[in-house]
């Protein structure tokens, strides 16, 4: 993917960033709810509660779960850098800096 043009918006808000990995947190949290739920319904059966209910439960605990730790890291990861860390990281990947010796400069042998 190419990088944003110069001055333009690079993504939404803050809160926009959140929402989008509670959701997408969600969708897969509910996806993988369905599938576990399932097999454990198919190997244990279900209870008391009824296989509709059962499954609900793994669906909306898988959900509710990854949903959570989906917007968090999507809050996380869109902090900003501060000017100091940016120039720290532009003097590390600097091209080393290399000088000749000159004439005085070089080591002598001892004799």
């Amino acid at each position: 993917m190419p990088p944003p043009p110069a001055g333009a918006q690079v993504g939404g808000s803050t809160f926009d960033k959140w929402k989008m990995g509670a959701m997408m947190g969600t969708t897969v949290g509910v996806i993988i709810g369905f599938i576990f739920g399932s097999v454990n319904i198919m190997r244990f059966g279900a209870g008391p509660n009824g296989v509709m209910r059962s499954l609900g439960q793994y669906m909306l605990g898988s959900g509710a779960t990854f949903g959570f730790f989906m917007s968090i890291g999507s809050v996380v990861r869109t902090d900003t850098i501060s000017q100091e860390a940016m120039e720290a990281f532009a003097r590390s990947r600097r091209r080393p800096l290399i000088m000749q010796y000159t004439s005085n400069q070089m080591p002598r042998k001892k004799e």
